[in-house]
């Protein structure tokens, strides 16, 4: 039995966002992780927060949500407007999905867009960075440097690409996504090569990877699970909270198949079980794209 009152036994705390009284501009900031038991256990209730995820060039987007959506895809500071304004998410996670189509020439425009997001909104954001290695130090360099000061959570830290998102999230004052492919040794391989960067452990937050409810989450769910207990025991490398977000929940087959007046439905009831079951592994927050799997998860959850 896990000892919720030993020493190192708790998940570490990070705050994200920052408000004016932090130096920043948001409205509110969040702390995640703090806990010292398993989720929904009568020690803890749970904090958990739910994140709308919305991209700057909709080409790479699940048609699904394109076709919710309508013009907002076009305009990625209105799109995070309305995902808290008129969806209710917690945070807003921007995917800078144009660099995967025009490489160093959307460079220009990664600040500007940053800039307008955060204009735009009023709550912490999370930034997606082009998941390219030759492209992400510049990439995160940029939009770390126009979030400064706000205490952004930047991704994806990966094994083999995680020097350019930490060191941006040292130069600019961010926490970082640490990401690892669905193993918990590798999860904790990264995390201490942030730390040897110089990452403190309050500006992490693993992401174990999963994918989609019946297509591989199984899995993840044991992993994340493996993760919680590890960290509840002890093991401070692994003591940091998590982050999940299924990019492939609406592209399996049973969403892109669905009849055109079941499609919304059916991404829906995807994105909804697959992100509820993250919380019950331990998930602080879960990133869903389709808007109205938002207020799904907050009915379900309480908050």
């Amino acid at each position: 039995m896990i000892d919720s009152n030993e020493p190192g036994s708790a998940i570490r705390e990070v705050r994200l966002g920052a408000t004016r009284a932090e130096g920043g501009t948001r409205e509110v900031s969040y702390v995640i992780g703090g806990e010292r038991g398993l989720p929904f256990s009568r020690e803890e209730p749970g904090r958990f927060l739910v994140a709308l995820e919305v991209c700057d060039d909709p080409r790479f987007w699940p048609q699904v949500v394109r076709d919710y959506v309508g013009d907002l895809a076009n305009n990625p500071d209105e799109w995070a407007r309305a995902a808290e304004r008129t969806y209710g998410a917690d945070l807003v996670r921007l995917n800078l999905t144009s660099t995967k189509q025009r490489g160093f020439d959307a460079f220009s425009e990664i600040a500007a867009t940053t800039e307008r997001v955060l204009a735009a909104t009023t709550r912490p954001l999370i930034i997606e960075g082009s998941n390219e290695p030759n492209l992400d130090s510049e990439v995160f360099r940029r939009c770390g440097e126009a979030g400064e000061g706000e205490r952004l959570l930047l991704g994806t830290a990966e094994a083999d690409r995680y020097r350019s998102v930490a060191a941006a999230a040292l130069a600019y004052g961010h926490a970082v996504i640490a990401q690892s492919p669905i193993d918990i040794n590798l999860a904790k391989q990264l995390n201490i090569l942030l730390q040897e960067m110089g990452v403190p452990q309050d500006r992490i937050v693993i992401d174990p990877f999963t994918g989609a409810l019946g297509y591989g989450f199984e899995y993840s769910y044991s992993v994340m699970e493996r993760i919680r207990l590890a960290a509840l025991s002890g093991d401070a490398d692994l003591a940091m909270p998590m982050i999940c977000a299924s990019t492939d929940t609406l592209s399996v087959r049973e969403v892109r198949e669905a009849p055109p007046e079941e499609e919304d439905a059916m991404a829906v009831a995807w994105e909804f079980y697959t992100a509820y079951s993250a919380i019950v592994a331990g998930a602080s927050i879960v990133c869903v794209r389709h808007p109205l799997t938002v207020g799904k998860l907050k009915t379900a959850l309480g908050v």
